[in-house]
């Protein structure tokens, strides 16, 4: 009996660890990001949005190819596609 309450103690701080540390996600660490160049492309981008239930994308010329970006509200994940040398895109 006297160590009913450590145990539920140690229990509930165990539960406490693994329930934190599963707080992790793309918004966690939002600056966690690689090194970058001086010459970054801080020209702004066309966004495309779509109703609820539907990715929303975004694109932009970059040194001659066109990126496009979905993302899906906070799905941790979302789609890059490039294409190079798009005629729109002028370097």
């Amino acid at each position: 009996m006297k160590l009913a309450k450590p145990l539920a103690g140690l229990a509930l701080a165990a539960v406490a660890v693994l329930t934190l540390s599963a707080c992790e996600g793309k918004y966690a660490e939002p600056w966690n990001d690689a090194p970058r160049s001086p010459n970054t492309n801080e020209a702004p981008a066309d966004i495309v949005t779509f109703p609820d239930g539907f990715s929303n994308a975004a694109t932009k010329c970059d040194h001659g190819n066109r990126v496009y970006v979905i993302y899906h509200f906070d799905s941790p994940y979302g789609s890059l596609a490039v294409v190079p040398s798009d005629k729109t895109c002028t370097r």
